[in-house]
């Protein structure tokens, strides 16, 4: 149940999720910094408010399912799987390093927590539908996340799983499209303009609300109003490219970039002692 206690726990909980992102990917070596500063909030709510998913109960079949589809953004999703114990926090310096569990694309095989192989634009939608529709033929009650890119959005595959997912009835999947505004070379609506998204997805037979995807408020109250629906959902949050440090913020530049120690040096330090940069 949402209250203010919840909300502060939250908000506290992504602030550390974003120390512990660039604590891990350190400097010298290029991360998705951009991305996956963005969806921090979004992921936030997902994992610690409303999925049922746990440790515990991570090989149950009624447990809710989560599909990274912008697959480059998983370095969020490990930090929260380190804090839910799926593998120890001083993992997380492996990243992306040879013979690691943790590389920069999620690998099923090989990550513990991990529902889906992603990193191929555009297919995981079409993953969380074949899941759902499982799920549904087993008269099981879980429910599929997603998380996608905005840029994701241009490929074709999307708009073919969206209308296979209301064809389908699958009310049991929830998509929320992290609409951060920039891709990996630029501005998305300059590479290929994506909105009206509500009027799209209303079309498509899909319920959608936009929220501030930094407000957890906003983001809780939408999943919670998605809970009973008949139809299936999508969640439009706008966000900014990198957010909480000041420099990264509204740009495509650290999309994929390798911090300097300098750098790297000052954003730690100030993630550590004012929480969010630019808030």
């Amino acid at each position: 149940m949402f209250s203010r206690a919840v909300e502060t726990e939250l908000i506290k909980r992504s602030e550390e999720i974003r120390r512990e992102l660039i604590k891990m990917f350190s400097f010298g070596t290029a991360h998705h910094y951009g991305g996956c500063l963005s969806c921090v909030e979004i992921m936030t709510s997902l994992f610690f408010y409303k999925m049922h998913f746990s440790f515990a109960n991570r090989e149950h079949p009624n447990r809710d399912r989560f599909i990274m589809s912008k697959g480059h953004s998983i370095p969020v999703q490990y930090v929260i799987l380190s804090m839910l114990g799926f593998f120890p926090m001083e993992e997380l310096k492996t990243i992306k390093k040879l013979h690691s569990r943790l590389q920069g694309h999620p690998d099923i095989n090989k990550t513990p927590g991990i529902e889906a192989p992603t990193g191929s634009l555009g297919q995981g939608l079409s993953y969380a539908n074949g899941i759902a529709l499982a799920g549904k033929f087993d008269e099981n009650t879980f429910r599929v996340f997603v998380l996608a890119g905005d840029g994701e959005i241009q490929e074709g595959q999307i708009w073919e799983a969206a209308m296979a997912t209301a064809h389908y009835n699958l009310k049991n999947v929830c998509l929320i499209i992290d609409r951060n505004k920039y891709q990996s070379q630029g501005m998305v609506d300059e590479m290929m303009s994506i909105e009206p998204l509500e009027d799209k997805f209303k079309a498509f037979g899909w319920k959608a609300v936009r929220v501030n995807g930094h407000n957890i408020r906003e983001l809780c109250a939408a999943l919670d109003s998605l809970d009973n629906e008949d139809h299936p959902g999508v969640i439009i949050a706008d966000t900014v490219k990198g957010k909480g440090v000041h420099f990264m913020e509204d740009t495509y530049k650290f999309h994929n970039y390798a911090l300097s120690e300098e750098e790297y040096s000052i954003v730690l330090k100030k993630l550590s002692s004012d929480g969010l940069m630019g808030v």
